[in-house]
C-alpha cells in the first residue's frame, strides 16, 4: 500500500478504512491532505481485496472544515480552483465503484460534512455534530454542500442550515435523514464494520448497480433515471451471481456469491 501523510490506510476482512489523520487540526483539510484523499481513492479502487471503503477521523474530529489558515489569503482565482479541486475528488468518494460509510466520530462541519455527504451511508457517534457554517466566514460551501444537502434532507432545512451556518447534534442529523444510524462512540466502529459485512455479504454486482442507479438517477429526471435501471437491471440476469441467488433462493440454501 502507498504511503501517507494526513491519512491512515488499513486494509483487513476486504474492507478499506481511511482515517484522517490531522488531529492537532481537527483533521481540517489542506491542500496535502485533498490530494492524498484523491490518491486513497484510486488505489482503494484499484484494490481487488476491497469490497467496502469506510472513512473515519482521527480522536475527537472527523473533519472540522477546510483549513482556514490556508484559505484566508487565496484569491478569487485560487479558491475556485480550490474548489474544483474538492468537488473532483468527493464526486470521485460518491461515485467510487464500491460502497463508501462514512464514520463519524465528531465534528463534521464544513468539507468535513460535505466528505460525510460524498459517502454512501453515514452513521454516527452521537458525540458528532454536523453544520455547514461556511456564511460565518463570508463564504459559501465549495465542495459540494449546497447541492447534497438539500438532495439528502430537502431544500428547506438544507437552507436553513446553509443560511444560519448552525451546528447540529446527531440526533437532529438522523431526523432530518443527513444520516443513517447514530451509535454509541465506542460502538461507532463496530457498527461500520457490521454494515460493511452486511453488505458484502450481498450480491457485489448488484450493490454497485443499485449505487449507479441512484447516483446517475438523482441527477436526471424521472423518465430516464427508471430507464437507466431497467438497463442495469436487464445487465443483473447476464451474471452468475443472479443465476445463483435466484437458485439459492428456491433451493431454500445459503447463497453463495462470486461477484461475476
Amino acid at each position: 500500500m502507498s504511503e501517507y501523510t494526513n491519512l491512515l490506510l488499513e486494509v483487513a476482512d476486504n474492507i478499506g478504512i481511511v482515517t484522517i489523520n490531522r488531529p492537532r487540526f481537527l483533521n481540517a483539510l489542506n491542500v496535502a491532505t485533498v490530494y492524498e484523499l484523491d490518491r486513497v481513492a484510486d488505489e482503494l479502487t484499484k484494490n481487488e481485496n476491497v469490497k467496502v471503503v469506510i472513512i473515519t477521523g482521527k480522536d475527537k474530529a472527523f473533519v472540522a472544515g477546510a483549513d482556514i489558515t490556508e484559505m484566508q489569503s487565496m484569491t478569487a482565482i485560487e479558491a475556485r480552483s480550490w474548489g474544483q479541486l474538492g468537488q473532483a475528488v468527493f464526486s470521485k468518494i460518491e461515485n467510487l465503484p464500491k460502497p463508501v460509510i462514512a464514520a463519524v466520530n465528531g465534528f463534521a462541519l464544513g468539507g468535513g460534512c460535505e466528505l460525510a455527504m460524498a459517502c454512501d451511508i453515514r452513521i454516527a457517534s452521537d458525540k458528532a455534530k454536523f453544520g455547514q457554517p461556511e456564511v460565518s466566514l463570508g463564504i459559501i460551501p465549495g465542495f459540494g454542500g449546497t447541492q447534497r444537502l438539500p438532495r439528502l434532507v430537502g431544500k428547506g432545512r438544507a437552507k436553513e442550515i446553509l443560511f444560519t451556518g448552525e451546528i447540529i447534534d446527531a440526533p437532529e442529523a438522523y431526523r432530518i435523514g443527513l444520516v443513517n444510524k447514530v451509535v454509541a462512540p465506542d460502538e461507532l466502529m463496530s457498527a461500520a464494520i457490521a454494515m460493511a459485512h452486511k453488505i458484502m455479504s450481498q450480491a457485489p454486482l448488484a450493490v454497485q448497480g443499485c449505487k449507479t442507479a441512484v447516483n446517475i438517477g438523482l441527477n436526471s429526471d424521472l423518465e430516464f433515471g427508471v430507464a437507466y435501471e431497467a438497463e442495469v437491471f436487464g445487465l443483473c440476469f447476464a451474471t452468475s451471481d443472479q443465476k445463483e441467488g435466484m437458485i439459492a433462493f428456491l433451493e431454500k440454501r445459503k447463497v453463495s456469491f462470486i461477484g461475476k
